[in-house]
């Protein structure tokens, strides 16, 4: 073996010995929040949820594990989230992954922006579309029913006093029901209101969502 090959050699094998002598990483996700909050008894009902998150996804997402020092306000995140998110609706799951991130990225939410951001991903199979969504929506390629919504959905964020006739108009117009309006604007506060609670708190993503749907 030449000498050169065998400095090498040496070069690799002590990068490799240092970082199995290196401490681990702490988690991004530890703490979940940065409040000392001591969890709640869980209902038979969310105990339930709880294992069927693990069951599908592999984990609880952290959200509820914060929402947990409180059984009623767990409850109640969980039937709001899931009949805004999931239920049927004009909304496809995807397009309201989608406001949920548009809302989250002027927020800046990075609990939100980590979790929907996989939601985009997963949904639409398409990793460009979660990154697009994350950093600047108009970058995307979207349909005029798409770039309706979510110009509409940042308007309600940013300058929710500004919404009137003419933005309401402009979603019937791209193809939107009374009733798909109420939805939106629906997720839209709904996401509103999570930022806040997360960046308040410092709630942190589970950190498997980083790599999941690339």
């Amino acid at each position: 073996m030449a000498k050169g090959s065998v400095a090498l050699k040496k070069k690799s094998d002590t990068r490799r010995d240092a970082a199995k002598a290196a401490p681990p990483q702490p988690a991004d996700d530890r703490p979940i929040i940065a409040l000392d909050l001591g969890p709640a008894q869980l209902s038979p009902a969310m105990q339930a949820y709880f294992q069927k998150c693990q069951e599908k996804l592999g984990f609880v997402p952290n959200v509820l594990i914060a929402y947990a020092f409180d059984a009623a306000k767990l409850e109640a995140f969980v039937a709001m989230y899931n009949d805004l998110m999931l239920a049927p609706s004009g909304l496809s799951k995807l397009e309201r992954e989608m406001i949920a991130v548009a809302v989250s990225s002027q927020n800046r939410c990075y609990y939100c922006l980590t979790a929907h951001g996989q939601a985009v991903r997963q949904y639409s199979n398409d990793p460009l579309l979660g990154e697009h969504m994350v950093m600047n929506y108009r970058a995307a390629r979207l349909s005029k029913r798409q770039r309706a919504m979510l110009d509409f959905a940042v308007k309600l964020t940013n300058e929710p006093w500004a919404v009137e006739e003419e933005d309401r108009a402009a979603l019937r117009k791209a193809g939107f029901s009374d009733r798909d309006i109420w939805d939106i604007a629906a997720v839209v506060g709904f996401f509103n209101m999570s930022n806040r609670v997360a960046s308040a708190t410092d709630m942190r993503p589970n950190a498997v969502y980083h790599g999941m749907s690339r």
